[in-house]
């Protein structure tokens, strides 16, 4: 008789992950990206039907799109993220407007505020991407009072940007052992992850588009800006990155909606609002 022996899976290294995470979101400028989703922060802020004078916390904030959105509602804001480049754009922002706001470093894995602290928290395409998706759910819900809303906008697996993680991972492929992000963009993978703590999640399809000149002209920007093409980029030598150009540009000129003298790619995304129990 003979026995197989199965030695188990090391677990993912997270505290590397986020590193190299870090490392990642601070490259670019992804600022020039950010702005240019401003409506979602819009959106959402009137999804969790948010008001003047509640305490919103906004986290892996980025530049601050949800975070101005709050603040232009005379909510008392807080604008979180781990990358302090981004914060210090979001900053920049506030003070250009005039918009009182707290910026403060902090990893949504690992929130430095008390239990109940907050009325509302928010996040646009922020959380989706912290490696540790339970401990990120927990530390939502831990944070947000009992009958406080959870306002999130996450990229779906099957939108352009769903589409783009598979294409750029096919050429780059992402750290073993971690759920892809894009899952917090399915209701059913919502739920389990906010359900027993929900007295009712809400989500909806919307659709952001990308407006550019042409396909090159958006690769040109997202190369150069936008962190994790601009690292999958970096990480291959020339034959390899003309060929993960080549795939992306294909991606966006079967999803171009505006014919050839345009792009608009609508990119879909779930809008959820979790009220908690």
């Amino acid at each position: 008789m003979s026995f197989v022996i199965e030695t188990p899976a090391a677990a993912p290294d997270l505290a590397a992950i986020k590193r190299r995470q870090q490392a990642t979101w601070a490259s670019g400028d992804f600022a020039i990206i950010g702005t240019t989703l401003q409506i979602v922060g819009e959106s959402l802020a009137e999804a969790v039907d948010l008001r003047a004078g509640e305490r919103v916390l906004d986290v892996a904030a980025g530049n601050g799109n949800a975070t101005l959105a709050a603040a232009r509602r005379f909510a008392q804001v807080t604008s979180t993220d781990y990358v302090p480049q981004l914060l210090e754009k979001g900053s920049a922002r506030a003070r250009a407007e005039g918009l009182p706001v707290q910026f403060r470093v902090a990893d949504v894995e690992d929130l430095p505020f008390d239990d109940a602290s907050f009325d509302v928290v928010l996040s646009t395409f922020g959380a989706m991407f912290a490696p540790d998706h339970r401990r990120t759910a927990r530390e939502m819900l831990r944070v947000v009072r009992s009958g406080g809303r959870i306002g999130l906008a996450n990229w779906t697996p099957d939108g352009f940007i769903g589409q783009l993680f598979k294409v750029v991972g096919s050429h780059v492929p992402p750290p073993t052992g971690i759920a892809s992000p894009a899952q917090w963009g399915t209701e059913s993978y919502l739920s389990s992850l906010f359900g027993a703590d929900a007295e009712r999640i809400r989500a909806e399809r919307r659709h952001f588009a990308f407006r550019y000149r042409s396909a090159a002209h958006w690769v040109q920007v997202f190369r150069d800006y936008y962190g994790p093409t601009h690292k999958a980029f970096a990480a291959l030598d020339a034959p390899h990155a003309a060929r993960l150009e080549s795939d992306i540009v294909a991606l966006l000129e079967r999803m171009n909606v505006a014919g050839p003298g345009s792009l608009v790619v609508p990119a879909e995304y779930l809008e959820i609002v979790v009220t908690k129990r």
